[in-house]
């Protein structure tokens, strides 16, 4: 096993918190913050000890502009460097334009975006004075590729990330450092996950793969995008949505489906 070191922000529960395991599962020692769920820190980080891998965790406010490049430089010292950052700390909200104010979109931008830059920078940064052929990855959604009612904020932010990574690949690619980023869909963030709970939500049914994903999956993925098996991949932005946002899909306008796709029924 690799003694690899990774930071994960917003990693004490949901999608982070399944990349920490993964993460940890294939050899890597972990550092993550978290907001106000010190508990689901803490159970974290005995869940990775007792896969005999280190795990370091922070209460950090990344909405704060100064929180995000201190509390990277303290996961890279106790760490003792950094391999892969993973930029997934972020809050989904759904707002009007109509109703909107200023506060809330300030809040957003610190948090989900902002941060992911200013963490990037410290990571960068060491990588390159270290010479570390290491890997950036930010978690976007597929609200960044698709429009969707009421999600002109969240929504562009996440697009904005997009676009960021795209222009962070070609600076950093000279110093052998890979930047991507994932998209995931529609995913259950609690329970357990099995077949029956992550097929029985309405929402589920609009989806062609017939279910919702889990964290676990998009680890899955953030451990191949940062292996040496993806080398030749950076600039990328890679869904994981079980086909939910294909173009092709069906619109269904019926009161029972609400606005959105349903899945398409064959005849045969």
């Amino acid at each position: 096993m690799s003694s690899k070191k990774a930071f994960i922000t917003g990693g004490s529960r949901g999608i982070g918190r399944g990349i920490a395991r993964v993460l940890a599962k294939a050899g890597y020692d972990i550092a993550i913050t978290y907001h106000t769920q010190q508990q689901e820190a803490q159970s974290l980080a005995d869940e990775i000890k007792g896969m005999g891998r280190r795990c370091f965790y922070y209460q950090a406010s990344l909405e704060k502009a100064h929180v995000p490049e201190e509390v990277t430089n303290k996961a890279i010292k106790d760490l003792g460097g950094i391999d892969l950052l993973v930029c997934n700390a972020g809050i989904t909200r759904h707002n009007s334009l109509l109703t909107v104010d200023s506060e809330f979109i300030d809040n957003l931008y610190g948090l989900n975006y902002r941060s992911y830059i200013l963490c990037s920078k410290v990571a960068a940064n060491y990588m390159v004075e270290n010479k570390i052929e290491g890997s950036i990855i930010f978690i976007s959604s597929t609200r960044g590729i698709r429009a969707y009612p009421e999600d002109c904020i969240y929504g562009s932010f996440k697009a904005a990330l997009i676009r960021a990574v795209e222009s962070m690949a070609l600076e950093m690619s000279h110093y052998g450092i890979r930047v991507n980023c994932i998209a995931p869909g529609a995913t259950a963030i609690r329970g357990n996950f099995t077949l029956e709970e992550l097929t029985k939500s309405n929402f589920a049914k609009k989806i062609p793969a017939g279910r919702l994903g889990t964290p676990d999956e998009v680890g899955y993925l953030a451990e191949y995008l940062a292996s040496d098996k993806a080398r030749y991949i950076t600039g990328a932005t890679i869904k994981i949505d079980g086909g939910l946002i294909l173009p092709g899909m069906p619109e269904d306008s019926s009161e029972e489906a609400g606005y959105g796709w349903s899945r398409m029924r064959f005849k045969g």
